[in-house]
C-alpha cells in the first residue's frame, strides 16, 4: 500500500508538501533563535547550549537535538527525491519543449529547481562552516557560536553565500507554501488569495529575519 502511494504522482506531491512544511516550521524556529544574537554573546551562547539540553533529564545530552536533525535529514531527502522524480516524470510526459513559454509561470516557479540545488549546496556549506568548523574562515571554537557567527559574516564570501541562499529560501517558500496547500487540499477559489498573501508574508519575514544577522555584523550592530 505504501509503495503504491509513493509510486503515484499524488503520493510524491504529498510527500513533498509534508516534508516542505516540516522544513518551514524548522526555519521559523531557527530564525527566531538566530535573532537572539542581537541580545549579545551571553544570550546567544546560552541559547545554543540550551538546544543541547532540551528534554533533560528524560533525554540525554544532545539527544533531542539529534532527533530534530534526523527528522530534518529525512525531510530534506524525501523532499529532494520526490522533487527529482516528479521533475523526471514531467519531462517524460512532454519530451518536446513548448513552442511558446507559459506566461502564467511565475519567476519563483521557474527557479524552484535551481533554488533547490542552491539550497542543498548551502546546507552542506553551512554545516561545514558553523557546525563542524571544517571550512570556517577564522579560528572555529566549539561552545562559542556567537564568535563563530561573527567570524563567518566578517568575510565578503560568507555574507554573499548566506544572503544568496536566503533569497533562494524566500523564493522557494513563496511558491512552495501555496503549492503544498493545494496538494493537501487546503486551497480553494475563496482561499487562494489568503494563501498567496500568507506565502508572500512568510517568504518576506523569513528572508528578512535571516538576512538581518549578516547585515547586523556588517554594520557593526553585532560585533
Amino acid at each position: 500500500m505504501a509503495r503504491t502511494v509513493w509510486d503515484s504522482t499524488v503520493g510524491k506531491k504529498t510527500v513533498m508538501a509534508v516534508s516542505g512544511l516540516i522544513m518551514l516550521l524548522y526555519l521559523v524556529v531557527h530564525m527566531i533563535g538566530n535573532l537572539k544574537i542581537f541580545f549579545g554573546a551571553g544570550e546567544f551562547n546560552h541559547y545554543a547550549h540550551w538546544l543541547r539540553t532540551v528534554g533533560e533529564p528524560f533525554m540525554h545530552y544532545e539527544w533531542t537535538l539529534w532527533v530534530v536533525r534526523v527528522v530534518l535529514v529525512v525531510a530534506v531527502v524525501a523532499h529532494a527525491v520526490s522533487a527529482y522524480q516528479l521533475s523526471r516524470r514531467d519531462i517524460k510526459a512532454r519530451p518536446t519543449k513548448y513552442v511558446h513559454k507559459k506566461a502564467r509561470a511565475s519567476y519563483a516557479t521557474r527557479t524552484m529547481r535551481w533554488g533547490g540545488v542552491i539550497l542543498a549546496l548551502f546546507i552542506v556549506w553551512h554545516l561545514l562552516d558553523l557546525t563542524t568548523g571544517t571550512v570556517h574562515s577564522g579560528g572555529f571554537e566549539h561552545g562559542k557560536p556567537y564568535q563563530n557567527v561573527v567570524d563567518t559574516f566578517s568575510t565578503w564570501y560568507g555574507n554573499t553565500i548566506y544572503i544568496v541562499a536566503m533569497l533562494a529560501v524566500g523564493l522557494h517558500i513563496r511558491h512552495g507554501f501555496w503549492s503544498a496547500a493545494q496538494t493537501l487540499g487546503a486551497g480553494s477559489r475563496t482561499r487562494d488569495r489568503a494563501l498567496k498573501t500568507t506565502a508572500n508574508a512568510l517568504a518576506l519575514l523569513l528572508t528578512a529575519g535571516f538576512v538581518a544577522v549578516p547585515v547586523g555584523v556588517m554594520t557593526g550592530v553585532v560585533s
